[in-house]
């Protein structure tokens, strides 16, 4: 797609994937407090050769704060574990409605946003021609061609 735009342009990508649904805690030693916010657990309990980490960016109620699981899955860029970690860290604090650290980087918080709004426009879940056609999308029908109402247009600019 880059290279369809300018043949000249080369960027360099860093994919990394956010887990936010495990069973992981924290906690500190002797203690039943959460760990502190922005704590980074990047041994031990994490894969020997993979670059993968976790990070508790926000601060909670005791038991509560459940870490994100970062997998870096390509890097391209070539950071240093710690670079990279902080980056991700500072990324939890730019979400638009909140003052302080979520629990997930905001563009990945904005990704789930932007499908639970694209949720309201079609149903994904009738998309086999069985399903449409038993569906009785006769006259009155809401939807349009496939089953789907159309997305609204964007303007060019």
């Amino acid at each position: 797609a880059c290279k369809f735009l300018d043949d000249k342009w080369d960027p360099k990508f860093l994919v990394i994937v956010a887990q936010k649904t495990h069973h992981t805690r924290f906690f500190q030693p002797r203690s039943d407090a959460n760990v502190p916010a922005g704590t980074i657990i990047d041994t031990k309990v994490c894969h020997p050769k993979n670059n993968d980490f976790y990070l508790c960016a926000q601060n909670g109620p005791i038991g509560t704060t459940r870490p994100t699981h970062y997998h870096v899955l390509l890097d391209q860029i070539g950071f240093s574990a710690d670079d990279l970690q902080e980056l991700v860290h500072s990324l939890s604090y730019v979400y638009q409605r909140s003052t302080t650290a979520i629990s997930v980087v905001a563009p990945v918080y904005y990704a789930h946003l932007a499908a639970s709004q694209m949720s309201l426009f079609g149903k994904f879940d009738d998309m086999s021609d069985t399903a449409s056609s038993h569906s009785g999308g006769g006259a009155g029908s809401s939807s349009s061609a496939g089953g789907f109402t159309q997305i609204p247009k964007l303007h060019e600019n």
